[in-house]
């Protein structure tokens, strides 16, 4: 099981600036793959963790190959009807997805879905430096939802102000603006208006 590297294109019409590097958790947690299903729940217990990264080497800057989640040692090990001390992570590991840490917290809410995992390895300059989980996502989402409920009233005119006062990145530069306008579907800062 080789850790595989999956990013989703990015939604141009959701411009939030909240990335995975900003809600991920580090540093990882690391085992080997011979590292036997008790040890790992007593990891995971001791550190108040729900995942173990599992790499070649046992330790963080190896290769990884797999993670082995609380849900794995439920549903692969306890049913296996064998002492925990007897099964090993590579028995009951599942395979890693990863997405960058420079990717935006709605790709990788979309990565979670589509590969029906609850946690992805982030990778940042070809090493995994952290893991973001489904709940991680989950705690932001509600702040996106606001923004880009908001920008959706202000295009429609449902609230009461102009445009003009909106704040935030804009669509064509990435720069925060205090001035966005949305113009021909995107939300443009003073600059791009002018130059644009």
């Amino acid at each position: 099981m080789v850790a595989r590297r999956d990013r989703e294109s990015t939604d141009p019409h959701v411009t939030t600036r909240i990335l995975v590097k900003d809600v991920m958790n580090s540093p990882v947690i690391t085992a080997s793959p011979d590292s036997k299903v008790n040890e790992l729940a007593k990891m995971m217990s001791d550190m108040k963790i729900g995942s173990i990264v599992i790499t070649d080497n046992g330790r963080a800057d190896g290769e990884p190959v797999g993670i082995v989640t609380d849900w794995d040692i439920v549903s692969r090990a306890s049913v296996k009807d064998e002492k925990p001390s007897k099964i090993k992570a590579k028995e009951i590991m599942q395979q890693l997805v990863t997405i960058d840490s420079e990717a935006n917290v709605t790709d990788a809410a979309r990565l979670l879905r589509k590969h029906g995992v609850k946690r992805l390895g982030v990778i940042y300059k070809g090493k995994l430096v952290g893991v973001v989980s489904s709940s991680d996502v989950i705690a932001v989402m509600p702040e996106l939802v606001d923004v880009i409920s908001e920008k959706a009233s202000m295009m429609r005119g449902e609230l009461g102000r102009s445009p003009t006062l909106i704040s935030g990145y804009c669509d064509y530069c990435d720069e925060w603006s205090d001035y966005l306008v949305y113009v021909d579907g995107k939300f443009l800062c003073d600059e791009c208006r002018a130059g644009g």
